[in-house]
């Protein structure tokens, strides 16, 4: 046979859009460097000085000025108010993608861990007291803790510059503060650093104060580490099936490369079952799932409808006659329930949306859904596909694949 008729027997993998990301995520980490002692200063700052916000369900809401999270320092971020207040907080915590694919070496470079079900909030402490506010800017608690700065206690440093920063999700049950990641620990910001190095950190530093002992005068509330695991075989089954003390949510995946990076990223991600979640589909306020999936989505100054991405993925658009007739504004997010034209994807981007206008959401929302969280909630609906983490990485990959395949090319609904 010549030489030029040698051809491979298959075709060349096509590369999922969240592996694109993903990677475009892990190039950009290195090209752009910030201030990141400022980032976290500012945070930090914010935090404590922040007034609690009300969060009556649908109040008007006022157009203002569009601020990215960079482009306010200290005082400016402590006195935003209502929706602009509620972005900016969100886009500070670092969001996960849904898992719509599995990522490549994943059991080299990624972790797990059983994601504890509660609220996600930011954990300061600094001059002697400590708060915690939820991804909208509510007040959570205000408290002495163990950590740097935290408390009052004879013994507690007392700089100003002493301060910590940690992501935590708060679990009622038990009245703990599991913490997820870090951002800052005695004045030395994280920003920058890898996973696997802010996690080595955490583990070590944590322990070394008394914040994971029981309430006292001095600590309120108790924090705890979620333990993380390497993503072989064994270390999911753990994550997946094994003891935790905590009502379990899903699992979270972080690439140990990655940076803290604020607002939704691939390089973080989360998956729900109903065998490791009981909230698998968005349930409405009587707990039920509704007759049609419905998904929320953000207006822009030209009319478009567009996720919570970077860059955002556009689901369609709402002529200006409509808009002024509802007193719609930029900036508003919009919930719409998927009619029976259903959504059309092909190799896995999103094509075709038919979508039916419901009304605003409640004021305290901070942004709209995710294009993955959208993909998948309706893939499961729909398809009726669950596939299980605690197989052999093989087969979790094969069975992921065929999951793939079924779900282009075709209409949902």
């Amino acid at each position: 046979m010549a030489p030029h008729d040698l051809r491979r027997p298959f075709k060349r993998p096509v590369v999922s859009d969240q592996q694109k990301r993903r990677e475009l995520s892990l190039f950009r980490q290195n090209q752009n460097r910030r201030d990141a002692q400022n980032q976290a200063r500012c945070l930090a700052s914010t935090v404590l000085s922040f007034p609690n916000q009300p969060e009556s369900p649908f109040e008007p809401e006022d157009p203002e000025p569009e601020l990215g999270p960079r482009d306010i320092d200290i005082r400016q971020s402590s006195k935003l108010r209502g929706p602009e207040a509620r972005r900016w907080f969100a886009k500070q915590l670092m969001l996960p993608e849904w898992m719509i694919d599995v990522p490549d070496r994943l059991s080299n470079d990624w972790y797990v861990c059983a994601r504890p079900a509660g609220k996600r909030c930011f954990v300061v402490s600094s001059n002697g007291i400590t708060v915690s506010r939820l991804r909208n800017g509510s007040l959570l608690h205000r408290f002495p803790s163990a950590l740097p700065n935290g408390s009052r206690a004879k013994d507690a440093s007392r700089s100003a510059q002493s301060y910590c920063i940690l992501d935590c999700i708060f679990h009622e049950l038990d009245q703990t503060y599991y913490v997820v990641d870090m951002v800052c620990w005695a004045g030395i910001s994280f920003y920058e650093c890898t996973a696997e190095f802010r996690f080595y950190w955490l583990n070590n530093k944590l322990v070394e104060t008394s914040a994971c002992d029981g309430p006292s005068r001095y600590h309120r509330y108790r924090f705890s580490m979620v333990p993380m695991y390497n993503c072989d075989h064994e270390g999911m089954q753990t994550a997946y099936t094994g003891p935790v003390p905590y009502v379990r949510d899903g699992l979270l995946f972080y690439n140990k490369h990655a940076h803290y990076q604020t607002g939704n990223t691939p390089l973080a991600l989360v998956w729900k079952d109903e065998n490791c979640s009981q909230y698998v589909i968005d349930t409405d306020s009587k707990g039920q799932i509704p007759h049609q999936q419905q998904v929320v989505l953000e207006l822009q100054d030209d009319g478009k409808l567009t996720t919570y991405d970077d860059p955002p993925v556009v689901f369609g658009f709402l002529n200006g006659e409509f808009i002024q007739k509802t007193e719609l504004l930029a900036g508003n997010l919009l919930r719409f329930s998927v009619s029976e034209g259903g959504l059309v994807f092909a190799d896995g981007k999103l094509e075709k949306a038919d979508l039916q206008y419901i009304g605003k959401v409640n004021r305290a929302r901070a942004f709209a859904d995710s294009y993955s969280k959208v993909s998948k909630h309706l893939k499961l609906l729909h398809l009726g596909f669950c596939f299980s983490l605690i197989s052999l990485m093989a087969r979790f990959k094969l069975q992921l694949i065929l999951y793939v395949r079924r779900s282009r090319n075709v209409m949902l609904f």
